[in-house]
C-alpha cells in the first residue's frame, strides 16, 4: 500500500500495491504501523457501507462536530463514484477548498479523510457501494453538513440534477454555519 498526500493538509490517497497471480490478487489496504508513521489515525471503530441504487445519487457533504469529529477511510467496492472532501479546519490555508476524484471498484484506491473535513460523493453508476471505516463511532446529535452546491466552495459535480435526500438538499452554506454562534467546525 502506498500513501500519497493530497493537496489538502492531512488527507491522503491510499493506493493498493497488489500481488497478482493467476488466482487474482492480494493487497494490504490498512496497516496500523504505516498509518502511525504518517501521523494518521489507526483506531477505526466503525465500519459502514452505503449502497446506492441509481447513478447520480449524491450524499453529503457530511461531518460530525466536536467532540465526535470523524476521521474516515472510504473506498468504492462496487460501481464508481466521484468522491469529494472539503477542508473545514479553522485557520487552515486551504479552508473551504475541495478535492475530488473518482473511486471505482477496479482502481483499488481509497481516501483517508482526517477530522476537520466534510465528505460527500456522487455515484457514476447504478448499484454503487461505498465502504467506510470511521473513528469515532457515529453520534446522531453531532451530525452536520454543508450544502453540496455552496457557491463559496464551488464543487464541480459530474452529473447535474442529483438524486438527493431532502436533508442533504437543505443543509446550510459554509457562511451560514460559520456564522452560527452555536456551531463548531469539525476540528
Amino acid at each position: 500500500m502506498k500513501l500519497e498526500a493530497l493537496p489538502l493538509p492531512g488527507a491522503f490517497r491510499i493506493v493498493l500495491q497488489p500481488a497478482t497471480d493467476e488466482r487474482g490478487f492480494f493487497a494490504r489496504r490498512f496497516c496500523a504501523a504505516t498509518f502511525a508513521d504518517h501521523g494518521l489515525e489507526t483506531d477505526f471503530v466503525q465500519r459502514s457501507v452505503s449502497h446506492n441504487n441509481r447513478c447520480g445519487t449524491l450524499r453529503g457533504l457530511h461531518f460530525q462536530t466536536p467532540p465526535h469529529a470523524e476521521t474516515k477511510i472510504v473506498r468504492c467496492t462496487r460501481g464508481a463514484a466521484f468522491d469529494v472532501i472539503v477542508d473545514l479546519q479553522p485557520g487552515s490555508a486551504t479552508f473551504g477548498r475541495w478535492h475530488g476524484e473518482v473511486l471505482t471498484a477496479d482502481n483499488h484506491t481509497a481516501l483517508y479523510i482526517p477530522r476537520g473535513f466534510a465528505h460527500g460523493f456522487q455515484t457514476l453508476e447504478d448499484r454503487t457501494e461505498i465502504d467506510y471505516e470511521i473513528t469515532p463511532a457515529y453520534v446522531p446529535g453531532f451530525a452536520s453538513g454543508v450544502r453540496f452546491d455552496d457557491v463559496d466552495i464551488g464543487i464541480t459535480w459530474p452529473i447535474e440534477a442529483p438524486i438527493m435526500s431532502e436533508r442533504d438538499r437543505n443543509l446550510a452554506t459554509l457562511k451560514e454555519i460559520s456564522a452560527a454562534e452555536s456551531f463548531r467546525l469539525p476540528c
